[in-house]
């Protein structure tokens, strides 16, 4: 089962100059409690914003040269229907946790996804989740948060049948 998981302002913004644009304590602790034990899928440009492989989860890099990542702690393709076959099986959550292109690809794939809506928006944000339809996933309010004086959502979208 394909899931993505992200923080998504109003506008659909998720990030700036490779880098997230707010600073979320609680939302943090949300994506580490999710994802632990699980695979996690991401692109080179967010392997290299976060700078190390996740602790307690298997890390997958998508890139374009396999030696551009040397990490042991870190399996990486360069061709994203070959990690699709060796990595996703039916029966264990895989999590999406960006970038943009990783979203895109991943968001037809998906059967679940876990959204961090964040009440604000960054209008010098550069990149973007993907528009989903509203109507095609059922919406479950997880928790409502504030951290630095900004409102967000937990929520987690599930594909209807």
């Amino acid at each position: 089962m394909i899931s993505l998981i992200a923080a998504v302002g109003e506008n659909l913004e998720i990030g700036k100059d490779n880098h997230l644009i707010w600073h979320l304590p609680n939302d943090l602790k949300f994506f580490y409690k999710t994802t632990i034990n699980h695979k996690v899928i991401m692109g080179y440009n967010t392997y290299l914003s976060i700078g190390h492989a996740l602790s307690n989860r298997t890390n997958i890099v998508m890139v374009d040269d396999k030696k551009k990542v040397t990490a042991q702690d870190v399996i990486a393709y360069d061709n994203i229907e070959e990690m699709i076959a060796k990595e996703i099986k039916n029966d264990e959550e895989v999590f999406v946790i960006g970038g943009a292109s990783m979203y895109k690809y991943f968001y037809p794939l998906a059967n679940r996804m876990y959204l961090t809506l964040v009440k604000a928006s960054d209008k010098d944000a550069d990149t973007f989740f993907p528009e989903y339809r509203k109507d095609s996933w059922h919406k479950k309010i997880l928790q409502e948060n504030i951290d630095n004086n900004i409102a967000y959502t937990f929520t987690l979208f599930e594909r209807e049948k």
